[in-house]
């Protein structure tokens, strides 16, 4: 049996979230990019989407990645986990993933990844509402599910990165065997409802621009991300003051102009950003608010044995 009014609706709820912070949560979308930075990274990112709009999208993510030396080679390792309501919808991804990473020179860094995981959603039908049925508008009860019912699938993202202390730039598929996710109440239950998660494709970059005999650095990034369905782009640009202090603004395609505000501390970062929509949506929404937290741990290189006493040179 084919859920085809839900995974019509459905459309909206698998794709990945349109982050604003899309910059700062780069292994959020490509697994590659783990790693990027020299110690134990945790990024944390919440975002509720159209204020006041009911059952509008929230999302909820933590990343963890750090780069290791294995047989003589530089990997990254890490885990990703997100929480994602939209509609009568909930979704929990949970993935870990993998770097492979190729150093050239001292400041350029090539890297590809992979992330498997799993994908599990429920949609909560308990909370539909039917419409009566007459003669022009039949009953959609046999099609939509009155009850709640959930289910989980394998699911997998790659990726490839760049990076370099003045510029970055990365592209990723998410999603790559396009799942379909079987959801029932329960595991005995003889009618089954199909979600198929569209593949994903998404390519984002950016600079960083010092100015020069200033305290001031630009950092532009872009991001365009497309399914067979859907697409978008956004843009961002930061001002970044004394290495502490940012600001910036942003555009997401007919969708929201951004504004944003952060600071550095000595080894996190604070930022908050608010959308406000550019589309007809406006008229039921003052907007989207968005709260980014970064956490680094610098891993201690020195080596093991720096404190190993040395023989005496015989005199």
């Amino acid at each position: 049996m084919t859920m085809a009014v839900v995974v019509a609706f459905g459309a909206l709820a698998q794709s990945d979230a349109a982050f604003s912070h899309f910059w700062l949560g780069k292994s959020y979308y490509n697994p590659a990019a783990a790693g990027e930075y020299n110690g134990i990274h945790m990024n944390v990112g919440s975002r509720m989407q159209w204020v006041d709009f009911r059952h509008a999208p929230m999302n909820f993510y933590v990343t963890v990645d750090a780069p290791y030396k294995f047989m003589g080679q530089l990997f990254a390792g890490g885990v990703k986990a997100e929480y994602e309501r939209i509609g009568l919808y909930t979704n929990t991804r949970i993935g870990a993933q993998v770097a492979y990473k190729r150093r050239f020179g001292r400041l350029l860094t090539v890297s590809v990844g992979i992330q498997p995981g799993v994908f599990s959603q429920t949609f909560r039908g308990t909370e539909t509402i039917t419409p009566a049925a007459d003669e022009e508008n039949p009953s959609n009860s046999d099609i939509i599910p009155n009850t709640d019912i959930s289910g989980t699938s394998f699911d997998a993202n790659v990726g490839a990165f760049v990076s370099h202390p003045k510029f970055w730039a990365g592209f990723a598929v998410t999603h790559v065997t396009s799942p379909g996710i079987e959801l029932k109440q329960s595991r005995e239950s003889l009618e089954v409802y199909e979600f198929k998660v569209s593949r994903g494709y998404n390519f984002m970059a950016g600079g960083n621009i010092p100015i020069n005999n200033t305290l001031f650095e630009i950092q532009p990034s872009g991001m365009f991300f497309a399914t067979d369905k859907v697409w978008t782009a956004q843009v961002a640009t930061m001002v970044r003051y004394n290495r502490m202090l940012n600001i910036g603004a942003g555009y997401r395609w007919k969708d929201a102009v951004t504004a944003f505000i952060g600071v550095n501390l000595k080894n996190a970062y604070i930022g908050y950003a608010y959308d406000y929509p550019v589309s007809a949506i406006s008229k039921a929404t003052f907007g989207s608010h968005e709260v980014f937290v970064t956490y680094n741990v610098k891993l201690d290189k020195r080596e093991k044995n720096k404190n190993k006493q040395k023989s005496v040179r015989l005199m």
